[in-house]
């Protein structure tokens, strides 16, 4: 008996290690309830949020909790929770939470922490509406080409008003 709670302990404390390690390297975390999902939508959505670098993985409160002594919230949770843990960019991988949210009005959110600050579900789903990283650099990006554009479009209009004069006057004066 006692050899089983060993290997039950020793399991336990893997599975603590493994949190501890994906939470450090994890750039956001959020927390939610899982419940009602059927397993294939649960791994459409590990599909779904592991193309974006997130992972979702599901442990028990008591074992999220020792992983995570310092986030007091951790302690409030309870019933089935499932984390997500996004290493890249967070916004995408909320995205796709928010895609499923739509869809199955499932999973909810509980809470997240997001570069160190926790936020509640809500607020969340609001971060998940934001454009990604890469459309925020792209926008940039073309606002700092528009002038140029603009610019280049005006010297040119006046070079070829230019030409045009130039030409009109080249035919009016028979010259060839």
């Amino acid at each position: 008996m006692d050899k089983k709670v060993n290997k039950n302990r020793l399991k336990k404390e893997g599975i603590v290690a493994e949190l501890l390690i994906k939470k450090d390297k994890a750039k956001a975390v959020v927390f939610t309830n899982y419940q009602g999902l059927t397993h294939k939508q649960i791994e459409d959505l590990k599909k779904g949020i592991k193309v974006a670098d997130a992972e979702f993985v599901v442990a028990k409160n008591s074992l999220l909790h020792k992983a995570m002594p310092d986030v007091k919230e951790v302690e409030t949770l309870e019933g089935p929770t499932g984390t997500i843990f996004a290493y890249g960019d967070f916004v995408t991988p909320l995205k796709e939470i928010a895609k499923s949210i739509k869809l199955l009005t499932l999973p909810t959110i509980k809470f997240g922490i997001l570069e160190g600050k926790v936020f509640s579900g809500e607020e969340v789903l609001k971060i998940s509406a934001l454009p990604t990283r890469e459309t925020l650099l792209a926008q940039v990006v073309g606002g700092l080409k528009s002038p140029i554009a603009g610019l280049h479009r005006a010297l040119n209009w006046n070079l070829q008003k230019l030409v045009m004069t130039l030409k009109a006057v080249e035919k009016s004066k028979g010259v060839t």
